[in-house]
């Protein structure tokens, strides 16, 4: 078990996201009397989450217009990744560079055999390669621990919810539910779930992404053996991502969550919102991982 129950803690946000499902769809069924229209929206978001499942790593890959590359072209990452891999006891993930100064880099894949690991220019130049070793460790994790499909599923989970209370609003704006005054189902409610559901989907959605970041922090250090170089690659890229953030496009709000550091500005993305822990959390844990003892 991890040592910090992030495997538990997963499993209760899921729970918590799937309990808001269902008692919106309760809400609904005992308003209206049908759940057809839950489970038209569930299709769709099945529909979605099997579509960027499948192809989550051309998805991201097209976001950061990364090329790919050879072992002439890119030695070192080809080593660490080889070395990590042949480790894991897993295959050799496909490699990319996307040709941006902004400092980060992201695996993606739906598993190990259909993998990419993709570096920025400007990560392979402000990292030394023990560092760039904890970066590509924590990278390899996430595939490894099918973070994509974790993400995926929360996603459409969330999408769900957003849909069905969009039509929870429509329904409120003009009186749908019933035949009679009394049948009717109140619209403030009805309001008022319509707006703060898909608020908190959006937070259980993010608390899982950071969830999973600690986790592939904690994996990946135990899979390259050294949790400081990681932590010291955090804190050059928490300097680095301040000085070249990324503009936050749709296509890139939807692959940020891959990326190992948050790739806008933080005023772009508040705390509450931001699909990756505060870089100061995920380096005291990285060193109290390397020097033994317990962070709460």
């Amino acid at each position: 078990m991890h040592n910090h129950f992030n495997g538990l803690k997963t499993a209760a946000l899921f729970g918590g996201i799937f309990a808001l499902l269902l008692g919106i769809g309760g809400y609904i069924s005992a308003s209206t009397g049908s759940a057809a229209f839950i489970w038209l929206f569930a299709l769709l978001g099945v529909g979605m989450t099997a579509y960027g499942y499948w192809n989550s790593d051309k998805l991201a890959i097209k976001a950061m217009h990364a090329y790919p590359v050879s072992e002439a072209q890119a030695p070192a990452m080809y080593r660490i990744v080889r070395e990590l891999s042949t480790a894991a006891g897993k295959p050799m993930p496909k490699i990319y560079v996307s040709p941006t100064p902004a400092p980060n880099a992201f695996a993606t894949g739906r598993n190990p055999e259909n993998a990419a690991v993709c570096c920025t220019e400007g990560i392979l130049g402000l990292l030394d390669e023990r560092e760039l070793r904890g970066v590509l460790g924590h990278e390899l994790m996430h595939v490894y621990n099918r973070d994509i499909l974790t993400g995926s599923v929360a996603a459409a989970v969330a999408g769900v919810i957003t849909s069905v209370a969009q039509m929870l609003m429509f329904a409120s704006m003009f009186g749908a539910g019933g035949s009679s005054d009394d049948d009717r189902p109140n619209p403030i409610a009805m309001l008022a779930m319509a707006l703060l559901a898909p608020f908190a989907a959006m937070m259980i959605q993010m608390a899982i992404s950071r969830t999973r970041e600690y986790d592939a922090d904690e994996d990946g250090a135990k899979l390259t053996g050294d949790p400081l170089a990681l932590a010291s690659a955090l804190r050059k890229l928490e300097v680095g991502v301040a000085r070249a953030p990324l503009q936050p496009t749709p296509a890139l709000q939807n692959s940020s969550h891959m990326m190992i550091a948050n790739p806008f500005r933080s005023q772009d993305v508040s705390r509450f919102f931001s699909t990756h822990p505060p870089m100061t959390e995920r380096i005291a844990r990285l060193e109290a991982q390397a020097y033994g003892f317990r962070q709460r």
